[in-house]
């Protein structure tokens, strides 16, 4: 009968406002507990707590015997109130995870809260609010494919986050502008648990690097020092902008990622005749002939490449782990004459997979296949919330330089 009591009790409990989702990850109806803590998670978080069992110790709401003591302390605390003590000073770009990100990050979330108190003592946010970092990260080569330990440097001064390929070189590799900066975790694309991929504009093209540290505290502080730099860049960018207008913009992750087949426009012979004639006619000729080439059906064979959509950027790669797209593809809004329809015109050849979909632009169609119809309406559903989605005025920018590779 007690047991019976207990368990009804905590039933009611998780009624209560906040109780209802995980108190770290936000997922919904969590059936355990920290009844040390005196908060409500889901299963994946609870497995995080017992690995800090000096700060959490963990039951089943449901399976577990409780005592009096225990339901009594769950009754006085709760997600919310533990929310309002553990959370209290936490910087609005410190990124929070759901039960939709990586075991890392949520991993750190749990012990930066409970175990190191980051979020009560301002001071210990230090490692990522300081606006200058320094470190060594293993990047994955751009052709080797090999991972080599490299210098990086993020400074909030100089806008920019550097590497060095070698620890005494004055000039860095590369330079990332903070104002193009992303980044976010690809453990399973990367091979390591710790992988981050960083990406910036070089040449209005995007440019990947892959990195990752032994250590899940630092790799995840320096993806809260990216997003530190880009608050505090946005705030002088952007200065009637909110706290809420701003977080969102700190980093992204994609939309959809996985493998497709594609193809591109191929001009007949009598095409290259009629470009060169075009060429020595003038520029705004050779301009109107090649438009109407790249409205042409699509002949070229179709070739598998793996697919990353990114904001409004659709990026084509050979490998996934390659430094640069094949080729970039911006899509647009609906109201700007881009639309996305199921399936391909109906002379089209070349397909090795059945399911189909053409992306219209105000210059040409894309046609694409994917292997499942599964894939098929995941990718169309993505493509349809971008496009209904009305463009910013720094997106029509975007679309008037933006470099399409075939």
């Amino acid at each position: 009968m007690a047991k019976e009591r207990s368990r009804k009790a905590l039933l009611e409990l998780l009624q209560r406002p906040g109780n209802a989702a995980c108190a770290d990850c936000a997922a919904p109806d969590p059936d355990w507990a920290s009844h040390s803590l005196g908060i409500f998670i889901c299963l994946n978080c609870s497995g995080i707590h017992r690995n800090i069992p000096q700060v959490s110790k963990v039951k089943s709401v449901r399976l577990d015997d409780w005592d009096d003591a225990q339901v009594e302390f769950m009754a006085s605390n709760g997600n919310n109130v533990a929310k309002a003590k553990y959370e209290s000073k936490m910087p609005p770009f410190y990124y929070k995870p759901t039960f939709l990100d990586c075991q890392l990050l949520r991993e750190q979330w749990i012990r930066a809260k409970y175990e190191r108190k980051e979020f009560i003592h301002s001071e210990k946010q230090e490692p990522y609010s300081a606006g200058y970092r320094e470190g060594f990260l293993w990047k994955r080569g751009r052709d080797n494919g090999q991972f080599l330990s490299r210098k990086f440097v993020l400074s909030e001064r100089e806008g920019a986050l550097k590497y060095f390929n070698k620890n005494d070189a004055k000039e860095p590799k590369a330079i990332m502008k903070i104002e193009h900066l992303n980044a976010t975790f690809q453990p399973a694309k990367i091979g390591n648990p710790h992988g981050l991929q960083i990406t910036y504009l070089k040449d209005n093209s995007t440019r990947n690097i892959f990195v990752y540290h032994e250590d899940g505290k630092e790799i995840v502080d320096w993806f809260n020092a990216i997003r530190a730099a880009r608050f505090h860049y946005l705030q002088v960018a952007f200065p009637g902008a909110s706290d809420v207008d701003l977080v969102p913009k700190l980093s992204r992750n994609y939309l959809k990622e996985g493998y497709m087949e594609k193809t591109g426009p191929k001009a007949p012979p009598s095409a290259l005749v009629l470009l060169g004639h075009a060429a020595k006619q003038g520029a705004a000729l050779l301009w109107c002939v090649i438009r109407h080439f790249l409205t042409l059906q699509q002949t070229e064979g179709f070739k598998k490449r793996w697919f990353t959509m990114d904001d409004r950027r659709l990026m084509y790669f050979k490998d996934p782990l390659d430094a640069f797209a094949r080729g970039e593809v911006f899509i647009g809004s609906k109201e700007n004459s881009y639309k996305v329809l199921e399936g391909l015109p109906p002379s089209t050849q070349g397909n090795h997979w059945q399911h189909g979909i053409t992306i219209v632009t105000p210059d040409r169609k894309f046609l694409f296949a994917c292997e499942t119809e599964d894939d098929q309406l995941e990718w169309i559903t993505t493509f349809q919330k971008v496009i209904s989605r009305p463009m910013l005025p720094q997106e029509y920018a975007v679309e008037a330089h933006f470099k399409h590779k075939p």
